[in-house]
């Protein structure tokens, strides 16, 4: 996943300076496009989500088995000047990662699988530069709030009995950067961005010295995104 982001970045940024040795004066496609105070699109993605754990005692690492997971999503622009715009984008991500708890002899108590379901609201600031022919690199950042219909939060199990509960509503702030292409009927942005929460999401379980929350001072979520997104 690190090596895909490194390449993604380095094909984006190369493509600045190969823009301008072919062709220094392009024809500008949908030059009016940024002009407009509102703009809508879509987008559709792929995402990695991680865990950060803050422990109690040093002991052992808990696991994390990630895998990629796919985000949809629609965006609303406001226009605030050449260079800056407020974004919200609303969105639906899926990620599956599994956990591996150490001191266990027994696969079904050191394997927990969490399935998440994260309906997020990001409110982003993008900050552009000048349009380069048909280019335009951006910064973009923000916060964002995440409701995770997969928590278990109400459940009254906990992972005695094979359940592991998180909170299902998570605050998280956001950073990343991509490039706008304005093709000849649409704007195509490919994005990456990292999300990183902000509290601490695990529901310990009843037992407080438990061998699974009891050592876990705090848990956050943090995850990759590669986005593109279609205006």
């Amino acid at each position: 996943m690190i090596r895909l982001l490194f390449l993604l970045a380095g094909a984006l940024f190369l493509a600045l300076p190969l823009q301008a040795q072919f062709n220094e004066r392009p024809v500008l496609n949908i030059e009016n496009k940024d002009k407009k105070i509102l703009n809508y699109g879509y987008y559709l993605g792929l995402n990695q989500y991680d865990f950060k754990f803050d422990y109690e005692n040093n002991t052992d690492d808990i696991l994390v088995n990630k895998s990629l997971g796919f985000t949809v999503g629609l965006i609303g622009e406001l226009r605030l000047n050449e260079f800056l715009d407020v974004r919200i984008e609303p969105g639906l991500a899926y990620s599956a990662r599994t956990l591996g708890f150490p001191g266990f002899t027994e696969e079904r108590d050191a394997i927990r699988e969490v399935k998440s379901t994260y309906i997020n609201f990001p409110l982003l600031l993008k900050v552009s530069t000048r349009r380069l022919g048909n280019f335009k690199p951006f910064l973009i950042g923000g916060g964002s709030a995440s409701l995770n219909l997969g928590s278990n939060e109400t459940s009254l199990d906990d992972n005695a009995s094979g359940t592991f509960r998180m909170k299902k509503m998570v605050y998280n702030y956001e950073l990343g950067f991509g490039i706008d292409f304005y093709l000849e009927y649409f704007k195509f942005t490919p994005s990456i961005r990292g999300v990183f929460a902000i509290t601490d999401e695990l529901v310990r379980d009843n037992d407080p010295n438990s061998p699974w929350t009891g050592n876990i001072s705090a848990l956050r979520t943090r995850g990759i995104f590669i986005n593109f997104t279609f205006e």
